[in-house]
């Protein structure tokens, strides 16, 4: 199945890093490439020095015209859209287009392919999952649309016995044959609206996961969302379920199995051994949203064969995706959690449902504009006190006043000391931004980066 490169003309179309791992890709099989992005070479910046280094052709600006109808191959990242009119030029003149994904995958066709996609839970669904597969004894590559491209895999297809692979709706627009011996859709709310043209088009593209599954292969999908269930009717492969009730929200499609989740873990009904259960105590998958992953992840290992004993070391293990959620320590009886991946108020919703009382929240930062009553009103119960720090800390404390005790801090350091000041014993001290960081910070992950080292420095 792996395609014919050597001296064939192909463009990438995209240097982000999918691009940049797809070029390498084909470079090391003998294509003629030629690197095309829209972005200036000011600002490609190092890529565009390396490229032309490395005696790379390089394109920036507009696509010339003619381009692409040209080659006899067309790799696009995925933050090119298809729908872009020099592509469709080109498909139409009969070029192949494929998506880095699809390149990556002719040179790995051989290998058992778990493919994970949704809206949310992605990432940690994916990491979990490798997580299981490793457990198990078997070399496996983690990444796609989470951390590393395919295309590295691809680069040394002969260290890898399995594929645990994150895809985004942008990844699987590109897929041409690429065949997920498991494919999950976790679930899908209103994402990328900039991108589609309804919600219906997003659907589908997420759906593209099953389109050429076959025999021998199953779909994984999210039982209590009908809309997952509706795109799962496509799949032709056995479907199975994972649901916090046991009830699945539709009869169509008829599930093949079920995971249910129980207290303190989940079952399975109709797959592995009868009666097969699993335990959820592990800190990094706190709250019904983590159970929705974990039973995904173990419905995907145990259907690849990985056995009973590896999935359960696998879920006691797993360690957490850094700044999602991330138990930092347990001090004089507080727990502190970073989760400055929370960058938004939806994300922050999303924390404050794994937890039941006592928990004292440190947001703020650059605001999005989106309102915080959201927040107030899950965190009823919930949250103590609220620690402001950043750019909106008096939005953040308007929304709050009344509510809580408002404690305005100025510095994510001055938040760390006054949660210090104020923790009682049984406390969480919850760092959930809603906002991004520019203001103080380079990114989510220097902030939440901070905030585990001030926190340790207690």
């Amino acid at each position: 199945m792996s395609p014919h490169l050597k001296d064939q003309k192909v463009v990438v179309y995209g240097l982000a890093k999918s691009g940049l791992a797809a070029l390498r890709l084909l470079r090391a099989r003998g294509a003629r490439v030629t690197a095309l992005d829209a972005r200036d070479e000011a600002s490609l910046g190092d890529t565009a020095r390396e490229l032309k280094a490395q005696g790379v052709a390089l394109v920036t600006g507009p696509t010339p015209p003619g381009l692409l109808e040209s080659q006899d191959l067309v790799v696009v990242s995925p933050g090119v859209p298809l729908a872009l009119p020099e592509i469709q030029r080109a498909r139409a003149a009969g070029v192949p287009v494929w998506g880095e994904v699809e390149l990556a995958w002719r040179f790995l066709s051989h290998l058992p392919l778990v493919g994970i996609t949704g809206t949310n839970g992605k990432s940690t669904t994916t990491a979990l999952t490798g997580e299981l597969f490793a457990r198990s004894g078997r070399r496996t590559f983690v990444g796609g649309n989470l951390g590393r491209p395919l295309g590295e895999a691809a680069l040394t297809p002969s260290e890898w016995e399995a594929l645990v692979v994150e895809f985004s709706s942008f990844q699987l627009e590109g897929i041409e044959s690429l065949r997920p011996r498991g494919a999950a859709l976790l679930n899908l709310t209103a994402d990328h609206i900039d991108r589609y043209a309804s919600h219906a088009a997003y659907g589908e593209a997420k759906a593209r996961i099953f389109r050429y599954q076959g025999e021998g292969d199953f779909a994984v999908v999210n039982a209590d969302d009908a809309e997952v269930l509706r795109l799962a009717e496509s799949a032709r492969a056995p479907v199975y379920g994972f649901s916090l009730t046991g009830r699945p929200v539709a009869e169509r499609p008829r599930l093949a199995g079920l995971a249910v989740a129980r207290p303190g873990g989940f079952g399975f009904e109709g797959v592995g051994e009868a009666g097969e259960s699993f335990t959820l105590g592990n800190r990094a998958l706190r709250g019904a949203h983590n159970a929705q992953n974990a039973m995904a992840a173990a419905l995907l290992a145990r259907l690849c064969g990985v056995s009973h004993e590896a999935v359960q070391a696998g879920l006691d293990g797993y360690p957490g995706l850094a700044h999602r959620l991330e138990s930092v320590r347990v001090l004089d009886g507080v727990e502190w959690v970073n989760d400055s991946k929370a960058t938004n108020v939806d994300s922050v919703l999303v924390a404050l449902r794994a937890f039941e009382r006592d928990v004292l929240l440190i947001a703020g930062g650059k605001g999005k504009g989106a309102p915080y009553a959201p927040m107030v009103e899950a965190g009823r119960g919930k949250v103590k006190g609220l620690l402001t720090i950043g750019q909106d800390a008096d939005t953040l404390a308007a929304a709050y006043e009344g509510q809580v005790p408002v404690h305005p801090c100025g510095t994510l350091a001055g938040a760390v000391r006054r949660a210090r000041e104020l923790a009682k014993p049984g406390d969480t001290i919850l760092f959930s931004p809603a906002c991004a960081s520019y203001d103080q910070f380079q990114n989510f992950e220097h902030r939440g980066d901070t905030f585990k080292r001030l926190v340790e420095e207690l």
